[in-house]
């Protein structure tokens, strides 16, 4: 058992050790991580002893930005009407190290912006690699061991030392990121019965806000058209690029279809965005192999099947919902 922190904010007996991820973090996914924001509220919310399926209605209104897909997480007010969760943006006046003692000690956690540079759990990505925002939600702060437990993508995690120091000043630079404080304490366990009404009158909600046309075919006419420059610009932009475009169509969809099964309807549209979620992956596969190459990945073939399960799944889920 991992050491208690001298302010914390996690269940008895909760550490970095003793976190089970949640199922939706398993390795047999076909995305294990999505986004950082979506990633800490499944992780946080199955600490709490939530359910973070209930959440993820908020992936039926994704749309193709042009340079994007829709980077999809939870709104605040969703947060407090599931599960009664504050989460209110924190005015970073003093330094954050001071911050988080103060909200841990009374029972809030801190979500702030953060450089992966210094996350170890990163190691085999960014950590001392590259520099890169990312989202964590500090759970327990030790000071006098310069240590801090967090949660971040799929799991609970700690960092000392350096990572600490750094973590906590924004690496030295002067103009502070963006954190809110997230309040736990009149969180609401509502019964299996009563979440799922809730939530499917938010899918509802959310299927009202989808593409009026199929956002699939406007990324391939994107994908299609960007290819040389793609080339052009090499491996580490295509990663970016797909990281904003690929993973977040994969992720949001199979985390759609999750909901859909969770919520036991239209499990033959959860199984078509399943379809858009595993094309999404062989995409980013060979495309990343035609970046590297001398040819052009047409990919016809691909997006059309993407293309037939999101028109698909959505005509099935709005079937079952109804307008």
């Amino acid at each position: 058992m991992d050491p208690d922190p001298s302010v914390t904010a996690l269940p008895a007996g909760l550490g970095p050790q003793a976190h089970v991820r949640h199922a939706l973090h398993a390795d047999d996914r076909v995305w294990v991580e999505k986004n950082c924001a979506i990633d800490v509220w499944i992780e946080l919310t199955h600490a709490l002893g939530l359910e973070p399926r209930a959440m993820l209605g908020v992936t039926a209104a994704m749309d193709f930005l042009g340079d994007q897909w829709t980077f999809f997480k939870p709104s605040n007010e969703a947060l407090r009407s599931l599960y009664g969760i504050d989460v209110q943006e924190l005015t970073l006046w003093r330094p954050l190290q001071d911050h988080v003692l103060e909200h841990l000690a009374a029972g809030r956690l801190v979500c702030v912006e953060a450089d992966a540079w210094w996350l170890p759990d990163t190691a085999a990505t960014d950590y001392r690699r590259q520099h890169t925002k990312t989202t964590i939600v500090i759970a327990a702060c030790d000071p006098r061991a310069e240590r801090l437990v967090y949660f971040h993508n799929a799991g609970l995690y700690a960092l000392e030392g350096e990572d600490y120091r750094c973590t906590l000043s924004n690496g030295g630079l002067p103009l502070p990121l963006f954190a809110e404080w997230v309040d736990p304490r009149r969180r609401v366990a509502r019964t299996e019965d009563d979440l799922r009404a809730e939530c499917r009158r938010r899918l509802r909600e959310h299927l009202a806000w989808r593409p009026a046309d199929n956002p699939v075919r406007r990324f391939q006419a994107r994908y299609l058209a960007d290819q040389a420059l793609l080339r052009q610009k090499g491996l580490a932009h295509y990663h970016a690029w797909a990281f904003a475009n690929t993973r977040q169509l994969g992720a949001a969809m199979e985390l759609l279809g999750e909901h859909l099964l969770w919520l036991d309807e239209a499990p033959q549209a959860a199984a078509d965005f399943h379809t858009v979620a595993q094309g999404c992956k062989t995409l980013i596969l060979k495309a990343a192999r035609a970046v590297a190459g001398p040819r052009d990945l047409d990919g016809a073939e691909l997006f059309d099947a993407m293309a037939a399960g999101w028109e698909r799944g959505m005509a099935r889920t709005v079937a079952a919902l109804g307008p």
